[in-house]
């Protein structure tokens, strides 16, 4: 297989208990070329501000020594998924001051103080409503001087709202979800394209094929391809449709980071 999956998370996310090498051994079975670790920091996380705040120093070591484990022989590289707002940027930024990530993708799991994986954000509105206030949201942060390198799943919602995206279209929020798109080439920042929505039981993955697309067509060329793994079964998961989506959407190459600086591999 002929692609990496930058989008993982370990027993360092406060949501997985998946052991470090464990991750490694199934990316190595898929035939991967290689892995980046995103465990979750998201600082103030509601309803439980520590939840997301792992040991960075423990993080840290066994990354490393993981590397220094495999050496040559499957690349494993060491990232961070921020939770994205504007309250926490100067946080997050001294994070990425302290340690020596190759890659990071920043995410809007809360909205205005609520996550969208909880029924209370959709009480008292309609989806539709739902759905434009967190695209709204992403687009603050995407103005704001958070540091990163892509965002994350940008239509996050779909995931969780009542009717997941049986109702969801690009279309319905084009104005502004071509405002973030605008608004992330202007700071050379990149997406992601993320099977985890299949794995949620959508029909498509996070963002739809159709952003992808738009993204390209305004000028994107930064695109990383992730699973977004809490468990060593969900490692490259529905990756045999990631190559086809990505040459559909008029892209020749997808994205790694070393260092923070962007390497393109061509499909």
């Amino acid at each position: 297989m002929n692609l990496w999956d930058v989008h993982m998370h370990t027993h360092h996310s406060g949501d997985s208990k998946a052991p470090v090498e464990d991750m490694v051994q199934s990316a190595i079975e898929h035939g991967l070329r290689g892995i980046c670790f995103t465990d979750h920091l998201d600082y103030d996380y509601p309803p439980d501000a520590m939840l997301f705040v792992p040991d960075m120093d423990a993080y840290y070591r066994e990354i490393l020594k993981t590397q220094e484990k495999h050496g040559d022989t499957f690349p494993i590289r060491w990232g961070i998924e921020l939770g994205l707002s504007p309250s926490v940027v100067e946080k997050n930024n001294a994070i990425l001051a302290k340690y020596p990530f190759d890659f990071v993708i920043g995410s809007s799991h809360v909205c205005h103080g609520l996550d969208p994986y909880y029924p209370q954000f959709y009480e008292g509105r309609t989806e539709d409503e739902a759905y434009r206030e967190y695209f709204e949201s992403v687009l603050e942060n995407a103005k704001s001087p958070a540091d990163f390198d892509v965002y994350g799943h940008i239509d996050y919602v779909v995931r969780y709202g009542p009717n997941k995206d049986a109702f969801f279209s690009y279309r319905k929020y084009a104005d502004v979800i071509d405002e973030i798109l605008r608004v992330l080439i202007s700071r050379g920042k990149g997406i992601e394209i993320n099977t985890g929505g299949f794995a949620k039981g959508l029909q498509h993955p996070n963002p739809t094929e159709d952003i992808i697309k738009r993204y390209h067509e305004l000028g994107g060329e930064i695109i990383t391809t992730g699973a977004d793994a809490h468990t060593p079964q969900m490692v490259a998961y529905r990756f045999e449709k990631l190559e086809a989506i990505l040459s559909e959407a008029g892209f020749r190459y997808y994205t790694v980071f070393r260092n923070r600086v962007p390497e393109f591999i061509r499909i």
